[in-house]
């Protein structure tokens, strides 16, 4: 199946538009979500806004924004205030400069969009793709939609461009902000971190050997529910402080250890199926985990 455009935007390169189209990148989160429901009758509860100082329900009609600039004091906001401070959407992306794409730490990196050339376009987006890759860079400028203002990066993939919205500085926390003791690394150490780092390495990243087991784990359950089965909870893990070890004898037994790296999957749709079937076999791993973890701990 196709997918379907979200959008159009043009790319503002120089004197060139390209005039492309939207798609989206990811998929909408997949979390299986639960609803509120009444304890004694099972029926599902609806929220509602309550004034604090009347202790009375609000209508919505009748809720206004309001910014809190000190302490239990506010300034209100009408639909039509607000409405004037949104950024105008000019559906252009406005490129402003190039940088090498490894100057860009990805801890900036939010929402992602395909770029495709609309009508017209195929050349210019062409030529920017190809000089993009070629160069090492990627081009980095502004983008209003839906009333707010955004920094984007577009990237050149196999196959086309991607639009990377990036985070503000002021949204990114540094690193320095956290206290971390400096600390001495033996070359022997060292050493069997990078023999640890050989045996694990491979050549490209594959997303399909890992896959969501909590969500297959809940799944499970919840057909275990609908057959109306009841559900063996698994043992809660032990808590307590943190278990000093020695460093090397880790290292050496982490190389040891074959099964440290994921195992591929024997094909991509294998844990959509797997999820799918009766929860019969999700309930006896459920089961024979406590005892899994009692035996290891021996």
């Amino acid at each position: 199946m196709a997918a379907r455009s979200i959008g159009s935007l043009t790319i503002a390169f120089g004197l060139v538009s390209i005039p492309a189209k939207m798609f989206s990148a990811t998929e909408a989160s997949k979390a299986i979500s639960f609803n509120m429901l009444h304890k004694d009758c099972g029926s599902r509860l609806k929220q509602q806004y309550l004034c604090l100082k009347e202790e009375i329900p609000v209508a919505r009609e009748d809720i206004v924004k309001g910014y809190e600039f000190a302490k239990d004091q506010y300034v209100m906001f009408t639909p039509e205030e607000l409405k004037a401070l949104e950024e105008a959407g000019t559906q252009t992306a406005e490129i402003t400069e190039f940088v090498p794409i490894e100057s860009i730490d990805p801890v900036y990196f939010d929402k992602a969009y395909y770029l495709a050339p609309d009508k017209g376009g195929a050349k210019p987006y062409a030529l920017l793709t190809r000089a993009l890759r070629e160069s090492g860079r990627c081009a980095v400028g502004r983008y209003a939609a839906r009333g707010k203002q955004y920094i984007v990066m577009l990237r050149p993939i196999e196959g086309g461009l991607v639009m990377q919205q990036l985070l503000y500085a002021a949204e990114v926390r540094s690193i320095s902000d956290i206290e971390i003791p400096p600390t001495e690394v033996k070359d022997a150490e060292l050493k069997l971190a990078q023999q640890l780092i050989d045996q694990q390495a491979s050549d490209t990243f594959d997303p399909t050997v890992y896959t969501d087991e909590v969500r297959a784990r809940v799944e499970a359950a919840v057909q275990k529910k609908v057959e109306g089965q009841e559900i063996t909870m698994a043992e809660a893990p032990e808590t307590g402080g943190a278990q000093v070890i020695d460093l090397m004898e880790a290292l050496r037994a982490s190389l040891n250890n074959k099964t440290t790296a994921p195992a591929k999957a024997s094909a991509p749709e294998a844990p959509a199926r797997e999820a799918r079937k009766p929860a019969k076999r999700a309930v006896q791993a459920m089961q024979a985990e406590p005892a899994a973890r009692k035996q290891a701990r021996k």
